[in-house]
């Protein structure tokens, strides 16, 4: 068994709904692009159809030949970093990382926090709160000479992102490396045990992952913008035992999110000082 001194524990966290209202190529790609909101995922939705396609592969596939097609587009690894940088926050996003960080350090704890997105990476890596992050997994493209975007490179979808969560669980963080993620290792010499595992979401495509973190000993979250239709699918989440608590996406001080993941902290700081005193 490894011996720590201190428990590390890890956050991970979806982006679209769960950090910001709605999807990041709605703030200003797909404006951009002169197409509503709606009309652009109705064809994402319609092509997925009619090719029998993942759809995630679909909307990246769209942007290229979207933005392509048009000559006021940039489609190179700044000009979606740019795009990030339009990104709006749920209340209190900004400040919750290092706030929760100094609360879990405080309880002995060491924290990291994770994205594990079927949005852009590029374009999670120019928002505000990119830094706050070990790592960013996220649906990304293949790049040119020249830095512009050709092809999907990486697509996560609702049960690809679980695999996220063994490498997490293993300490092995390169997405290229398909070998390490699949080495045998002993629960108990496991860098992040799932049981130290928060997984905070607010939709379908985050199932798999919530199931899989509540089901393996650790905390699933649901979220939602308040007075949306969103209340009642994560409500439905928690009635189906998907997840162990669903609440309002407002990560300032003392609401709710905020009360229970101190106190998820707080129980993992004590399951860990129990467990030490078992083994001496």
């Amino acid at each position: 068994m490894i011996k720590q001194r201190k428990p590390r524990m890890a956050i991970c966290y979806d982006f679209d709904g769960t950090l910001a209202p709605g999807n990041m190529q709605e703030y200003d790609f797909i404006p951009q692009l002169k197409m509503k909101t709606k009309q652009f995922w109705d064809e994402v939705a319609a092509r997925a159809k009619k090719q029998e396609a993942d759809k995630i592969i679909t909307y990246m596939c769209l942007m290229l030949e979207k933005a392509t097609s048009s000559n006021d587009v940039e489609i190179t690894r700044k000009a979606f970093a740019d795009y990030g940088k339009t990104v709006d926050f749920h209340p209190g996003v900004e400040q919750w990382f290092q706030r929760i960080k100094k609360f879990a350090k405080k309880n002995g704890i060491i924290l990291e926090h994770y994205i594990i997105s079927s949005g852009i990476r590029e374009m999670i890596s120019g928002t505000s709160i990119a830094t706050q992050f070990k790592e960013i997994f996220a649906s990304s493209f293949m790049y040119d000479q020249h830095g512009v975007a050709k092809w999907p490179g990486l697509a996560l979808n609702y049960t690809t992102k679980t695999q996220f969560l063994f490498r997490i669980n293993k300490g092995y963080l390169n997405v290229w490396d398909d070998r390490k993620i699949n080495t045998y290792i002993p629960r108990q010499q496991r860098r992040i045990p799932f049981t130290r595992m928060i997984y905070i979401g607010d939709g379908s495509t985050d199932v798999p992952c919530m199931k899989l973190v509540k089901d393996q000993g650790g905390y699933s979250i649901a979220v939602y913008k308040p007075n949306s239709w969103k209340r009642k699918e994560a409500e439905r989440l928690l009635r189906e035992d998907r997840v162990n608590f669903a609440v309002p996406a407002d990560y300032r001080q003392r609401k709710l999110l905020d009360i229970q993941v101190k106190a998820i902290i707080k129980k993992i700081a004590a399951d860990f000082k129990l467990q030490k005193l078992e083994h001496k």
